[in-house]
């Protein structure tokens, strides 16, 4: 992330933040501090998080007339950052009634000023940390959205988050394999423009020949593996993940409602009738991987991802789901964390996860390339998590 050279203006840094503000706009003050389950957070959290991040590692160190909104934050809005201090446990956050909603919005509001402030002094050698809070908005923006779901998903009302949220339409037509040769490949971040510490060092990587399907998996294909007994069939299961079905008594993904005899399905934009055509959404990795044995095939690797990414015989590659892979979230080779606090960022999360490849349709318009690295840990179903089946040829 510290290869960024470009610069960041104003009107970025507000088109970024009022994005934010516009996922909220629709939430009342009840709404923005629920707390579904632990990995979820809170709508409140998620503005003063992304506010305390830009203060902390920002304005803190490098605007020197810059006063703290209010020091309790610091407690209240850390996430993980071991070397900032103690913090509000992370499921213990839906207990943070106070500050209130309007308290958050003016702590944004004396942010942002002083950010503008900051920006308007044309300080280059900070653009690269602005970039980072930006695209660390970024990603709170999608987590927002799918952890307010997955809270009114547990409202008998099923309400809207976001009433006029858009999804792409499905692409028809049947599904094919798309041939690979495979060789020596490079992966990783090229060098130029904003990117993650995580997508680095770019390396090469031997690949055998292998296919890709050209889309991904459809709710009808999904209805098939359920109708075949797929969550009932442990031979299809990692012994982890048939554990995890059996006892959170998986028989769908994670949104979908049947109600007589019909399938729906529960997003954003409230319950709507399940379309069969469109890709699979909210399943865990165990459950991808389970669906690809049962189809007789696999998962892709994320290299095998990453070097196919740019065919234009493939579709729905971004702005759908999250796309599961074989690939285990660890350190590419040569890979260092950046000195101080923001060296927390990814690496100390390199353990026990799987990597998704792509983007979904919660994911900010501009915020995903070919080599960025989403991960979770393979039982977690509240994103927008589907999968592309891949063979070996």
């Amino acid at each position: 992330m510290d290869a960024f050279s470009g610069s960041v203006d104003t009107s970025r840094f507000a088109a970024v933040r009022n994005h934010t503000e516009y996922l909220a706009s629709a939430l009342s003050a009840e709404d923005q501090c629920i707390q579904s389950m632990p990995d979820a957070s809170p709508v409140k959290w998620h503005r003063a998080h992304t506010t305390w991040f830009f203060e902390q590692f920002v304005l803190v160190p490098h605007l020197p007339e810059y006063r703290i909104f209010d020091a309790d934050f610091q407690f209240l809005f850390n996430s993980y950052y071991e070397t900032i201090g103690d913090r509000q446990p992370r499921p213990q956050r839906g207990l943070i009634t106070r500050p209130s909603c309007d308290h958050v919005t003016a702590y944004r509001a004396h942010v942002d000023a002083a950010m503008g402030r900051l920006i308007g002094q044309q300080r280059n050698n900070l653009a690269h940390l602005i970039e980072l809070g930006l695209q660390h908005e970024q990603q709170h923006q999608e987590l927002l959205l799918t952890d307010i779901t997955h809270a009114f998903a547990q409202n008998k009302l099923l309400p809207a988050a976001v009433p006029h949220f858009a999804r792409p339409a499905p692409m028809r037509g049947e599904a094919r394999f798309v041939a690979f040769d495979g060789g020596l490949v490079e992966i990783g971040h090229p060098g130029a423009g904003f990117h993650f510490d995580n997508e680095t060092p770019r390396h090469r990587v031997h690949l055998e020949p292998y296919r890709l399907a050209n889309r991904l998996v459809r709710n009808r294909d999904w209805l098939d593996f359920m109708t075949d007994g797929g969550y009932r069939t442990a031979t299809l299961w990692m012994s982890d993940g048939w554990a995890e079905a059996q006892e959170q008594r998986w028989c769908a993904p994670l949104h979908w409602r049947k109600r007589d005899g019909v399938w729906f399905e529960f997003g954003p934009e409230g319950l709507r009738r399940l379309d069969p055509e469109a890709p699979v959404a909210h399943i865990s990795w165990y459950e991808a991987d389970a669906f690809a044995r049962w189809a007789w095939a696999r998962l892709p690797t994320e290299a095998e991802w990453e070097a196919a990414s740019g065919d234009a015989r493939l579709s729905e590659m971004t702005d759908t789901v999250w796309q599961w892979t074989a690939s285990a979230y660890a350190p590419y080779p040569g890979f260092r964390p950046v000195p101080g606090a923001i060296g927390e960022y990814n690496g100390k999360f390199m353990i026990n996860q799987m990597v998704l490849r792509g983007s979904s349709v919660a994911t900010p318009p501009g915020h995903a390339r070919p080599s960025y690295r989403n991960f979770y840990h393979p039982d977690k179903r509240w994103q927008f998590s589907g999968l592309r089946l891949a063979q070996d040829c």
